[in-house]
């Protein structure tokens, strides 16, 4: 008999990455409006950033809605439209 030797190497950034995926996944579809701060979280990018580049684009604006100085964008549309205009860089 042959003994077996079996060796697992995990890779814990992949792991890590996958976790974050499933659970912006599932934060993504448990939002119904997103604000800034949300937005900013969820990308990893700056709030200055995005209000250059995301938020001064006529199709976020588009869906924007506002009460007072407060925004909020529908999370759905507003992926939608930052993955248009992100894949146009």
């Amino acid at each position: 008999m042959i003994p077996a030797k079996v060796e697992f190497k995990i890779d814990n950034q992949f792991i890590q990455e996958q976790l974050e995926k499933t659970i912006v996944g599932n934060i993504q579809s448990e939002l119904w409006f997103v604000d800034v701060d949300r937005i900013a979280v969820l990308t990893n990018m700056s709030k200055r950033f995005l209000e250059d580049e995301i938020f001064s684009d006529p199709r976020m604006r588009v869906i924007e809605r506002r009460k007072n100085r407060k925004r909020w964008w529908p999370a759905k549309e507003a992926l939608d439209v930052m993955k248009t205009i992100t894949s146009e860089w």
